[in-house]
């Protein structure tokens, strides 16, 4: 099956002289702001399995590792610049900052689609599915890491993570997840979620709340608030974590 690259044909590109097919990878580094000392790095970042003689020669491994160094990289920084947030807090805003939607959003930035080896039918689509662009950044991660050690892996993730955890930090991009919730609920299930309380403790004038999000038939990890409202958003936070495959930011337990 013949698979592209930048719009040809991955075997037309290995029969060209390396000298034509350079400025592909040059190109691609400049956009990223990172010079790879070993080239095979980068192209084995940018070869998606389906584009792949085999997995093993694909980003799957890379993108494996990509998600414990960038996952690392942000918790570093949390934990650096926010002494005085909780756990709990640390925990959600690390989650939104490494979601799959904010790592498909930076490569699309990057321009990465440009550079994938695709296979056929994902070439011939109209966009890179959002699940590849987020896979070929951690990848990307993974690749710098191993080239140029962990500083520079920091840097790149710090330069396009950092204005996300400000973002995030500050709200703007809300933190209403309930409504948020909603509209994932009702795109992809066609549904409207309900919030069920499962139970409550402590006395009259300190109760806390345990709530969990309820889509169709489907009842998601649950949450606990210091009031009804509180645990609602909580545990639609916990049900998008699900929905995304991260993990819950608040444990019901």
């Amino acid at each position: 099956m013949p698979y592209l690259y930048a719009g040809i044909t991955f075997k037309a590109m290995v029969e060209r002289s390396d000298r034509s097919e350079r400025p592909i990878l040059e190109d691609c580094q400049e956009k990223i702001q990172y010079r790879f000392k070993d080239v095979e790095l980068l192209r084995a970042a940018l070869t998606h399995a389906s584009g792949a003689d085999s997995r093993l020669t694909s980003n799957e491994r890379l993108e494996f590792l990509g998600d414990a160094v960038l996952g690392l990289v942000v918790c570093e920084r949390l934990y650096e610049k926010f002494p005085d947030f909780l756990e709990g807090d640390l925990t959600k805003i690390k989650s939104e900052v490494v979601s799959r939607r904010t790592c498909a959003q930076i490569s699309r930035r990057l321009g990465l689609d440009v550079y994938l080896v695709l296979g056929k039918g994902l070439s011939q689509g109209p966009l890179v599915p959002a699940s590849v662009l987020s896979d070929v950044f951690e990848s990307l991660v993974a690749a710098i890491y191993l080239d140029g050690g962990l500083q520079a892996a920091r840097d790149f993730v710090l330069r396009h993570m950092g204005p996300e955890i400000d973002r995030v930090v500050a709200g703007a991009s809300g933190s209403n997840y309930k409504s948020l919730l909603q509209q994932v609920a009702q795109r992809e299930f066609g549904s409207t979620p309900t919030y069920q309380l499962l139970d409550e403790k402590g006395p009259d004038h300190s109760k806390c709340f345990k709530v969990a999000a309820v889509i169709g038939r489907t009842t998601y990890s649950p949450a606990w608030g210091r009031n009804k409202k509180e645990a609602e958003q909580k545990a639609a936070l916990n049900a998008l974590c699900q929905i995304n495959g991260e993990p819950v930011p608040y444990p019901g337990d």
